[in-house]
């Protein structure tokens, strides 16, 4: 048994955590669970150091190949009917379909999705998170992911429901993503992560992508930066700390004032407001959010380390249909990128 598995948690952090920060932690450095709470991570007077993976994975399996386009699958939750329909639009136009794990919206069980993801001609990238599984279940989850053959698995901490959000259910939280992710690739199933490089302590983001790196994690999944020179600079100071694994960089998908303010509203993400004002100012907002998306996916993978993009957000407050056509029509736009 790997002693970091079992390892207490961080002194001072609800998720309890061994291997932070979160990608949750506000503007000012609290946590998300409580504003009065200083994430000890940020806390100058708390255990700011970012704690080393003890037992590197020699041999984590890698995607083979990475997603140059990976758009997320946004459906209604239980509704086959609207996911397949989605499926059979999304999936000949993208190189993966990453599935989330959205704290106020539970869905059909990973499994089941990365299924009807294989039926459709798509390749699965199933985002696990530890709040609502402990680790029995999560080994559970990986084993059965294996065995279907998914191009990969997110591994995330999780973000915590909201206290308006089924607050009779308990958060489990055993694990955190860095653990998740040496139990993925120890399970055969290429392990990616999360990076916020916008999220405080910003200083401290890069070594923690190392880390993840070191405890089994091939790629790493970009949270939406500011520019691209924003992504590249992260990157620089990534690999400096010893994480060279590829790098989905995220590119926000909005159309109108509803989509835009849903990203803008995510702790840790940073949007470009003269962007979002331009798309939203447009005399044809959907068709200048199309533009726009398409345009920071090439600027974006002109970024040294970045193999790929991530088509993220809803697109459209018009409902799934056409937000669907929106990443539809963008990533048909950015095959030629595509290898």
């Amino acid at each position: 048994m790997t002693p970091t598995l079992i390892d207490p948690p961080t002194p001072g952090c609800p998720k309890r955590m061994v291997f932070g920060p979160c990608g949750g932690v506000r503007g000012d450095g609290s946590c998300e669970l409580d504003a009065g709470l200083p994430c000890p991570w940020c806390d100058p007077s708390g255990p700011a150091a970012i704690r080393s993976w003890p037992e590197p994975v020699p041999a984590a399996p890698a995607p083979d190949p990475a997603p140059v386009v990976l758009t997320d699958l946004t459906a209604p939750p239980y509704d086959l009917r609207a996911t397949r329909a989605i499926l059979e639009t999304l999936a000949p136009v993208s190189d993966g379909l990453l599935i989330g794990e959205d704290q106020h919206s539970p869905d059909f069980p990973p499994t089941m999705i990365a299924s009807e993801i294989l039926a459709a001609g798509g390749a699965p990238w199933i985002t696990l998170t530890c709040r609502d599984r402990n680790r029995a279940v999560l080994e559970q989850e990986l084993a059965g992911l294996a065995e279907l053959g998914v191009a990969g698995v997110l591994c995330v901490t999780g973000d915590a429901r909201g206290p308006d959000v089924r607050p009779e259910i308990t958060q489990v939280f055993d694990l955190d993503s860095t653990r998740l992710a040496h139990l993925a690739a120890t399970a055969g199933v290429p392990a990616a992560v999360a990076v916020v490089p916008a999220a405080p302590p910003a200083v401290r983001r890069a070594e923690a992508l190392a880390e993840k790196q070191r405890a089994g994690a091939t790629l790493a999944v970009a949270n939406h930066v500011g520019s691209p020179e924003d992504l590249a600079s992260f990157l620089a100071e990534a690999r400096d700390a010893g994480a060279d694994l590829p790098v989905i960089a995220g590119v926000a998908v909005y159309t109108d004032e509803d989509t835009a303010a849903v990203l803008s509203a995510f702790p840790g993400l940073a949007l470009d407001p003269e962007a979002v004002a331009a798309v939203l100012n447009a005399p044809d907002p959907l068709a200048a959010g199309i533009d726009a998306a398409v345009a920071e996916a090439e600027a974006m993978l002109a970024v040294p380390g970045v193999v790929g993009v991530n088509l993220s957000g809803r697109a459209s407050a018009r409902g799934w249909r056409v937000g669907t056509e929106v990443k539809a029509e963008i990533a048909s736009r950015l095959a030629g990128r595509r290898s």
